[in-house]
């Protein structure tokens, strides 16, 4: 069997199982839908008398630009949710039955990611439709809609690396809280409220140097139809993938000494 049919069918079948799993365990599949609604209500409804601040000139409304953070955050942390069931595959056993099994140790990794980005797709669909109900006016055309969808997908495949990679070090599920401490506040020290340019002091100065700021923006931008220099937030986008990538492999071959 060539290498890459190897990693194609190892994929396959890990993310299969891994989807099946999850939509058929409700306790699995909801925290990922119902927190960023939960947020989506609090934010866009509580906080919708921001859209009258002096500076805000968002031309799609308030509850437009609070919904593309729900969005790109319910990607994340549906790729943080990946590395729970990782740790619970080793507290199970099973995910050292698959590591003997396996032919590619990659496509283990692969599985994974896939499984994350079926239940972002999901997620995708759920949010979108709530987000459209709730008034969330979209300017722009389709294809830049799909252009968040997109970022969504990096930002999704980013988080589950990174989970991936702490799941196959840690082996535990008690170790949950430590993979979604780093994604919460990175996203949370990004203009997640109101603008770059209306924070001051040092969350201005942190959040112009988080690299999910150009994401967020650009995913702000393709949802009023004025894109925001997208092809440098899809660029960040990869560099973080590229290097949660080699986190994730560096964590099977630590799984693997470990036995």
């Amino acid at each position: 069997m060539s290498r890459t049919r190897s990693l194609v069918n190892v994929a396959r079948a890990v993310a299969g199982r891994s989807l099946r799993h999850a939509f058929t365990n409700p306790a699995l599949l909801l925290p990922g839908i119902l927190f960023p609604l939960i947020f989506l209500v609090a934010f866009a409804g509580g906080l919708s008398a921001i859209d009258d601040t002096p500076g805000f000139d968002f031309p799609s409304g308030y509850t437009s630009f609070q919904f593309v953070f729900v969005f790109l955050q319910a990607a994340a942390f549906g790729g943080v949710f990946t590395g729970f069931a990782v740790a619970r595959d080793f507290e199970s056993g099973f995910a050292r039955r698959l590591m003997l099994a396996a032919p590619s140790r990659a496509g283990i990794v692969l599985g994974y990611v896939g499984a994350s980005l079926g239940r972002y797709a999901f997620t995708t669909v759920v949010l979108t439709v709530v987000g459209l109900l709730a008034g969330m006016q979209v300017d722009g055309t389709v294809l830049e809609y799909l252009g968040l969808v997109a970022l969504g997908v990096t930002i999704n495949v980013v988080a589950a690396l990174f989970s991936v990679g702490f799941g196959l070090r840690t082996q535990s599920i008690q170790a949950a809280p430590a993979m979604q401490l780093p994604v919460f506040l990175l996203m949370f020290a990004a203009p997640v409220f109101v603008p770059l340019e209306l924070l001051e002091g040092w969350l201005h100065a942190v959040a112009s140097w988080n690299p999910l700021t150009a994401i967020l923006e650009a995913g702000r931008g393709f949802i009023s139809g004025v894109p925001d220099h997208p092809w440098a937030a899809f660029g960040i986008g990869a560099g973080l993938a590229a290097l949660m990538a080699l986190w994730a492999l560096r964590g099977m071959r630590r799984a693997e000494a470990r036995g």
